[in-house]
């Protein structure tokens, strides 16, 4: 399945039904008075959260979306039947903004969870709610109001424990093949991940957490470079940030580039828990590193070599204590 993670749907909520201005017209009953009854409710536009989703694709090819009107009143004080709603299911850590205003309207965090992104206009009164002293036969009922209308746009943030933070090639996808059973396309060259992949990390005593593979990020990738800011935000739902620099390379200079890139996009993801893997260390000599490290912030180093396996234990162990830890500072 191919993976979206944006969309962008018109969407009109259904008219409420007009009130009636009925009155009572039955044999041996003169003056029946007024008994017309309401319109019933216009149906709304709503997202429902589903956690067997993981992509918008289906709400690419549904771009103009309208609910039914409500039925009109009825004499005998009979109300209308409301209009169905429309419930568009989405997968989780989807939020909706108005395209015009970008209001938020929402975020769906929750299977279930359910978020009106468009109201149906409630139906207009029956005449006999008019009645007064001084007005025993309104001739009037009110009009239903029209729902509303907005054109919505959705954007997808992955939910996962961990995020995989790395440019091209710095062996994020082989990582996730190793630790899972997911199976992201793996080349020696850029770019080869062009959509995130999710894995669940399995341990031998029923523990798990879910991973997340970030399409590469390239230096000034906030301000739209390559692959741009179309997956940071994917970064944005992840409790355990995983950066990843290969052996083979000027290890400081790519970190701290990585780090800047999320400082210029979105500063408070730096909060997150950290840990740096230095992968392919099957290409150094005795799996060493010939240079120490310096890094302005404390962060746990771990090498690794996703091909041997080499710390591999080591570094899904660090990565579940971190994840424990981070989910008890938001409780």
């Amino acid at each position: 399945m191919r993976f979206a993670d944006y969309a962008k749907i018109y969407i009109t909520a259904g008219r409420g039904g007009n009130g009636s201005a009925h009155f009572r017209r039955e044999k041996f009953v003169p003056r029946g008075g007024p008994d017309g009854g309401d319109g019933g409710k216009g149906g709304s536009i709503v997202l429902k959260g589903n956690q067997q989703l993981n992509t918008l694709l289906d709400l690419r090819y549904k771009k103009y979306i309208k609910a039914k009107h409500g039925e009109h009143g009825a004499g005998s004080r009979k109300t209308g039947a409301g209009g169905p709603d429309i419930i568009l299911d989405v997968p989780l850590g989807t939020v909706a903004y108005d395209s015009d205003s970008r209001e938020r309207l929402g975020e769906i965090t929750q299977d279930e969870e359910r978020l009106v992104i468009a109201e149906g206009g409630k139906g207009g009164l029956g005449n006999w709610h008019f009645k007064s002293a001084t007005n025993q036969t309104p001739q009037f009922a009110q009009e239903g109001k029209p729902g509303e209308e907005r054109t919505v746009e959705l954007e997808l943030k992955l939910i996962a424990d961990v995020g995989l933070v790395g440019f091209p090639n710095a062996g994020k996808s082989t990582l996730l093949s190793a630790l899972s059973e997911a199976k992201p396309k793996i080349g020696d060259y850029p770019f080869t991940t062009l959509e995130p992949n999710l894995g669940v990390v399995k341990f031998s005593d029923y523990r798990s957490f879910v991973m997340a593979d970030i399409p590469g990020i390239i230096e000034e990738a906030h301000q739209g470079k390559g692959l741009g800011i179309q997956f940071l935000r994917h970064i944005e739902r992840n409790n355990v940030l995983l950066f990843m620099v290969a052996a083979d390379t000027d290890i400081e200079y790519e970190y701290n580039a990585l780090v800047n890139e999320l400082k210029a996009y979105r500063s408070d993801l730096l909060e997150k828990p950290r840990i740096l893997a230095i992968t392919k260390m099957d290409l150094k000599q005795g799996f060493k590193l010939e240079e120490e490290l310096y890094f302005e912030d404390e962060i746990p180093v771990i090498p690794i070599s996703s091909a041997t396996g080499f710390g591999v234990d080591e570094l899904r162990e660090t990565l579940w204590g971190a994840i424990q830890n981070a989910k008890e500072q938001e409780t």
